[in-house]
C-alpha cells in the first residue's frame, strides 16, 4: 500500500473541504432562488434543447430572434430558462399550429 506524507494528505483534505464548502454555497443560493421563484425551476440549455428535440445553436437562435424568454446569469454566463414560462411557449407554439 502506497504511503502519502502527512502534508500531501493534509493539502488534499483541505481542498476537498474548500471544494464541499463552495458546492454545498452554490446549493443554499439555488435554493433561495427557488424559494424567491414560488416552486418554479429553472432549466439550462442542455435541459431544454433536449426537452424540445433541438440543439443548442437553434436554442440561440430562438434567443436571438426573442422567440424564447431566458435570464442570463452574470456571475456564469449561463442562459437560464423559467419552466412555467418554457410550458407556455409550447402552448403558443401549439396553438399557432392549428
Amino acid at each position: 500500500m502506497p504511503y502519502i506524507e502527512n502534508e500531501i494528505l493534509e493539502r488534499l483534505i483541505t481542498t476537498m473541504v474548500e471544494g464541499f464548502a463552495r458546492v454545498e454555497k452554490k446549493l443554499e443560493r439555488m435554493n433561495r432562488l427557488k424559494e424567491c421563484l414560488d416552486g418554479d425551476k429553472f432549466m439550462d440549455n442542455v435541459d431544454l434543447a433536449e426537452l424540445l428535440g433541438v440543439s443548442q445553436r437553434t436554442l440561440a437562435r430562438y434567443r436571438e430572434k426573442g422567440i424564447i424568454r431566458y435570464y442570463c446569469m452574470d456571475d456564469n454566463g449561463k442562459n437560464l430558462y423559467l419552466a412555467s414560462e418554457i410550458r407556455e411557449f409550447l402552448k403558443q407554439k401549439g396553438r399557432n399550429k392549428e
